[in-house]
């Protein structure tokens, strides 16, 4: 093994080499090298290395990139099929026969007590007062 204090930097030729690089086996100062994911790498190796998880990582396709239209055009089928429903539906009570509300109305007019018999109470043997 080779004397740590007497190897140089591989970029600085006047100063003491700090680290060896792992992936290049190269010497280099405490200015040139980065802790990553533990190891004291080089910036040309850490540049590689960033290279190589780029080229790793998948592109996205057309499926991915076209999702936030397709959740938008789900939401406005959505809204416009709760819309022809409600809408639907007020046409059906707006279709509904006037008479059969009129019926009503005048059955429970028939069955109505007669105005003005509520507001006098009654006295306790029945008879108005």
């Amino acid at each position: 093994m080779s004397d740590l204090a007497a190897v140089r930097c591989f970029n600085h030729p006047e100063r003491e080499a700090a680290a060896r690089c792992p992936r290049c086996r190269r010497h280099f100062c405490r200015e040139c090298v980065t802790e990553h994911d533990g190891r004291m790498l080089c910036a040309s190796c850490i540049v590689a290395l960033a290279g190589e998880a780029a080229k790793l990582q998948p592109r996205r396709d057309w499926r991915e990139a076209l999702r936030p239209v397709g959740r938008l055009l789900r939401l406005a089928a959505g809204v416009l099929a709760a819309w022809a429903f409600f809408y639907s539906l007020g046409q059906t009570f707006a279709l509904w026969p006037e008479a059969s509300h009129a019926a009503r109305s005048a059955a429970e007019a028939t069955t109505a007590p007669p105005a003005g018999a509520g507001d006098k109470p009654a006295s306790p043997d029945g008879a108005p007062r």
